[in-house]
């Protein structure tokens, strides 16, 4: 991959060479590069040059691949290309140039830092192995007229701003004052640094921003002064990715959540691009466009065409960004838009590309103005010719010919037709009649073959159980006592019975009837009963115990079913009408005396449903049930008899998964009644009191539960 890398930048830096337009005269001319290896495995690398005094470098570097570059403006190159190294942290080193610029690219097998220091007509390099000490400038072996330019020569931080971007990425936005700064980004951990070098730092923008709000892997921004510029800090969260770019004066750093797949599609309206090239990393300073948009287009293996409008010069810098947003960034600096079409992408002004398609559309439409009517016959299978030529115009209307077609005058708005183009229709053989362009025609055809489909059908079964549960128990007695006693004076006291009329000579005797009951509390129509008599001289007991209890169990299941089409209502009924007579006009209010009228009564099982199938193959249920029953006939006041309805009902919406059974409502119903009639006192005492008294308990259990399950019939059903 290292060598992949090297051969890349050089490739890159040499089709630069080849499109750039103006070339100036170099000052000086790189000749050859050396190195030592120095102890603890650190090399010292001998940048020489033919003549004169060392060019002022311009150094960055980059974590992503590990890279020192540096660079040497109004410098030729004649040193060789790449040379191979292979000790310490040093893979190889190449030379490149592009225009009037010279980059030394020092490819490293980690990131390490250096030291830099001039001597005589060279400039050393000395890169150590690894990252422990800090990059630092020997300034006091730098010639004063060759030292890198310090902070206060260099750009002002103007502003520091963060946004989040459309995608859940976090973007910190630095601006300068003008133009010259040079941003160096890396990674330490769970922390993102950007080195400011030679840049002024005003007391107002050394501070930190808070950013956990923003919901981004960012969560803190530092910004302080360091060493000969400044440097930020970004604190982060979580697997990102981190890239950044420089348009201008103003430096970009991007840090994103790190995919795991890439993203497919279309992008929604208003939604940002979700860039996916392979990364590279470029330090354009005043570089041609058209070099940039070859650099770029080498890159992504596609063809690239500039118009001949396109030109002028770019300054970028951009650090681990994918190459499609890069391409993104330069045609923004410049005004640029793109148009892709497969592996070829066409780059011109946005006003000439507005204008080249506006052309296009006017071409198009007189083209069409001016192509040939054809006519065209579709028969429709499935749904009615006369709904499907009123969805492709609103101009259709209904004829009155013979054949009962109907049809739409030209030269109208219609819709899915041309201007010319007219559509009719034959309900007899359920047919369109349209005239249009053949380039219409097509698009027609392709529209009703998606309309013109069989409809989906559901099959709805549904469940009305009824279960009642009855419990009755009743207990009661008769009991009588008689007798009778004559006293000393030849009274005769009789108990029990109804009191009578005296009788006999002797006037001072009452005279009590036999056979009455002091207790009679029986069960009416009882499942059986026990009887006690007791008979002695003058004195009769009677005692019957009666005792009836009833239990019953019911259970009715009704199950309707129905096939109905997709969003069609479907009614499905089973029951009787139950005749009555009323009378009317009646002059005295007597049943029978008016004029009589026969009515009736629905006492059906019916199921009303509509069915709709929804994307992710579920069914919502727009669903009424009814269940009624006949109770009894009640008398009606001059009327006769009429029928008393048991109710049952349910209207509800349901969405089920197909093939789901689901309860859709129930009715539980509990009647408990204890009944106690008893004579007053007697009937309270312990024991004995059941004999003066009547229990009565019932105990009666209603339950309604409604089921339904649909089903989505296949195509081989149907």
């Amino acid at each position: 991959m290292r060598h992949a890398s090297r051969y890349l930048v050089i490739l890159l830096f040499a089709a630069g060479s080849l499109w750039s337009q103006a070339t100036l005269a170099a000052t000086s001319t790189l000749k050859d590069i050396s190195y030592d290896v120095l102890p603890g495995g650190r090399i010292e690398l001998h940048i020489n040059f033919e003549q004169g005094q060392v060019p002022e470098p311009k150094i960055f570097t980059t974590d992503t691949p590990p890279r020192i570059a540096v660079d040497f403006a109004d410098t030729a190159n004649a040193a060789a290309r790449h040379m191979d190294v292979g000790k310490g942290s040093l893979s190889g080193i190449s030379a490149v140039s592009a225009g009037d610029r010279t980059r030394v690219v020092v490819d490293l097998i980690r990131p390490s830092s250096y030291t830099t220091r001039v001597d005589g007509n060279s400039l050393v390099l000395t890169v150590n192995n690894g990252t422990d000490a800090q990059t630092t400038t020997t300034a006091a072996n730098i010639d004063p007229s060759k030292r890198l330019p310090s902070a206060s020569s260099g750009p002002a931080v103007s502003n520091i701003d963060f946004r989040r971007g459309p995608n859940g990425e976090g973007r910190v936005l630095v601006n300068f004052s003008g133009a010259g700064a040079t941003p160096n980004m890396r990674r330490e951990g769970d922390k993102v640094i950007v080195d400011l070098d030679h840049v002024n730092l005003p007391p107002s923008q050394a501070q930190r921003l808070d950013v956990m709000d923003f919901a981004t892997p960012v969560q803190a921004i530092v910004t302080r002064a360091a060493g000969n510029g400044a440097q930020m800090e970004i604190s982060t969260s979580g697997n990102i990715e981190t890239s950044a770019y420089q348009s201008g004066d103003q430096y970009v750093v991007e840090i994103a959540p790190k995919k795991k797949e890439a993203a497919t599609g279309k992008l929604a309206k208003g939604q940002e691009p979700v860039y996916s090239g392979s990364r590279v990393t470029f330090n354009f300073q005043d570089i041609p466009v058209r070099s940039a948009l070859q650099l770029l287009a080498d890159i992504s293996g596609l063809n690239l065409v500039a118009s001949d409008s396109v030109g002028g010069s770019v300054t970028l810098r951009l650090v681990n960004v994918p190459w499609d947003q890069a391409l993104d960034v330069v045609l923004r600096a410049k005004g640029l838009d793109k148009r892709r079409n497969g592996n070829v992408i066409w780059i011109a002004p946005q006003q000439e590309l507005a204008k080249y398609e506006q052309d296009l559309a006017d071409a198009r439409m007189k083209a069409e103005d001016n192509a040939e009517l054809v006519t065209d016959y579709i028969p429709i299978s499935y749904g009615k010719a006369a709904d499907i030529a009123k969805l492709l115009t609103t101009e259709a209307k209904q004829g009155l010919g013979s054949g009962g077609g109907g049809g739409a005058t030209a030269n109208a708005s219609r819709g899915f037709l041309s201007p010319r183009g007219s559509v009719s229709y034959d309900n007899r053989t359920n047919t369109l009649l349209i005239s249009d362009t053949p380039e219409k025609i097509k698009e027609i055809r392709a529209l009703v073959a998606v309309l013109d489909r069989p409809v989906q059908q559901v099959l709805i079964e549904s469940r009305i159980v009824v279960a009642t549960d009855q419990f009755t128990r009743e207990l009661g007695a008769k009991f009588g006592i008689n007798g009778s006693r004559t006293n000393p004076s030849g009274q005769v006291l009789q108990l029990g019975g109804a009191l009578g009329t005296a009788q006999g000579s002797n006037t001072n005797a009452a005279t009590l009837g036999s056979g009455g009951l002091n207790v009679n509390l029986p069960v009416s129509g009882p499942a059986g009963s026990f009887g006690l008599a007791i008979l002695g001289a003058n004195y009769a007991l009677d005692l019957e115990l009666s005792a009836a209890q009833t239990e019953g169990r019911g259970e009715v299941i009704s199950s309707p079913r129905v096939i109905t089409a997709n969003q069609q209502e479907a009614v499905i009924r089973q029951g009787q009408q139950i005749g009555y007579v009323t009378y009317q006009n009646s002059a005295t209010g007597a049943a029978g005396s008016g004029t009589a009228t026969v009515q009736f009564k629905d006492a059906v099982l019916e199921l009303k449903v509509t069915p709709t199938i929804t994307a992710d193959n579920r069914v919502y249920l727009k669903i009424n049930v009814k269940k009624d029953a006949l109770a009894k006939f009640i008398d009606a006041p001059g009327s006769g008899q009429v029928p008393q309805i048991d109710t049952r009902e349910l209207n509800t919406s349901v969405l089920v998964d197909n093939g789901q059974t689901v309860v859709l409502g129930g009715i539980y119903e509990i009647t408990k009644q204890n009944t106690v009639t008893k004579v007053p006192g007697l009937g309270d005492i312990p024991g004995i009191g059941m004999l003066f008294r009547k229990t009565s308990r019932q105990n009666d259990k209603a339950e309604l539960l409604i089921f339904v399950t649909p089903r989505i019939l296949s195509d081989k059903l149907q």
